[in-house]
Formats: C-alpha cells, sequence, structure tokens
C-alpha cells in the first residue's frame, strides 16, 4: 500500500512552518508572504496584525481564489468585516485560523484540487 501522496504537478505545498518562517520546497519565507495554490508566492506587506488594511486583502482577488486562508499568527484573530469588503462582493470564502493551522488547511484544499489562497502573517511574533 502506498502511503506517500501524490505530488500535484506545480501546485505550492507548504512544507514546513518553524521558528523561522513557513518553508515552501528548501525555500524559507520569513516575512509575511501570499501563497496561491499555483504559481509564485508573492510578499505580502502587513508586517503584524495591526497593520492590516482593505489592500491588502484586495491584492488577493487578482489570484481569483475560491478560498482565502488568513494565517493571523499564533493565535486566531479576526479580520474586521470592513476589510474584506472586496473579497465578500467577490463572494471569495474566507477563514481566518492562526498561521500554523493555515497552513496545514492550505495544503489539505490544495491537495484537493481547490483553488485556495493562504495569505500569512509572519514576524518575530507569530512565528
Amino acid at each position: 500500500m502506498k502511503f506517500q501522496p501524490d505530488q500535484l504537478e506545480g501546485v505550492n505545498i507548504i512544507a514546513r512552518r518553524d521558528r523561522t518562517g513557513v518553508w515552501l520546497g528548501a525555500r524559507s519565507h520569513a516575512r509575511s508572504i501570499v501563497v496561491p495554490w499555483m504559481g509564485p508566492v508573492q510578499e505580502w506587506p502587513p508586517v503584524k496584525f495591526d497593520d492590516l488594511q482593505a489592500s491588502h486583502f484586495d491584492q488577493l482577488l487578482a489570484l481569483n481564489p475560491e478560498l482565502v486562508i488568513f494565517g493571523s499568527g499564533t493565535r486566531l484573530r479576526f479580520a474586521a468585516p470592513t476589510l474584506l469588503r472586496g473579497l465578500i462582493e467577490r463572494r471569495i470564502g474566507f477563514e481566518a485560523m492562526d498561521t500554523a493551522a493555515a497552513c496545514r488547511t492550505f495544503n489539505v484544499l490544495v491537495s484537493e484540487g481547490r483553488s485556495v489562497v493562504a495569505a500569512l502573517l509572519i514576524d518575530s511574533e507569530t512565528v
């Protein structure tokens, strides 16, 4: 019986999260990032939760996801609905969770073939 999952060609998978950042393959990211299901990882401007602005979430609209997973740091925090207006208007699903849970959830959804984007806050306080 095969125990190792099939790798989907061209799909982003988060390899690990540790005190230095989030790893995609062999590359570490120590600053906040946007991880689309396919395509390049993007830097994300907010450094900490209090930096969040509507424009940060509007940046995700260009990726045309069906769902956004928001990693809010070491603890679960919810973004104000006013920041999510663009996602709500386009009927894009949104789930908030701590960054570790967001990484795990992203991988599960990607393995199911979902068009998901992870928006992950990563700084010395959240890793």
